[in-house]
């Protein structure tokens, strides 16, 4: 499963004092598409937390290879390969515009019962969206 969001513009604040992304924005930046992503598929977190799913990051990796300034707008592609189980990894790519690749990353995330924190089965209405 693969999905792009909308172009992103890079915001003065974001910057670090040599112009470029400050390298913590990536993983904001990852989690936007996230959102966007689970929002694609007609879900939500919000939907999910009410049904008593927590869905956490607990891996985050990002790789630069070419730095991002401000004024630039930019794309998140998110991709997972593999059908949620307890856990599951999606993976970015952060695409200039011109279709160059900035940055990329990875993400893995666990589902967890919010009544008592522990590990759960990925839910069935989150699971159904990969067939």
């Amino acid at each position: 499963m693969e999905f792009i969001t909308k172009p992103i513009l890079v915001r003065y604040y974001e910057t670090d004092q040599m112009g470029f992304v400050h390298h913590s924005n990536y993983l904001r930046y990852f989690e936007l598409a996230r959102i966007e992503w689970i929002s694609s598929l007609g879900f939500s977190y919000q939907k999910m937390e009410e049904k008593g799913y927590l869905m956490p990051v607990i891996n985050a990796n990002v790789n630069y290879k070419k730095p991002l300034n401000f004024g630039k707008s930019f794309r998140v592609k998110i991709q997972s390969n593999n059908i949620p189980k307890v856990k599951f990894e999606l993976k970015y790519e952060v695409i200039s515009e011109n279709n160059e690749i900035l940055a990329t990353g990875s993400t893995i995330l666990v589902f967890l019962s919010s009544h008592n924190l522990k590990p759960v089965r990925c839910p069935d209405f989150f699971y159904n969206l990969f067939k």
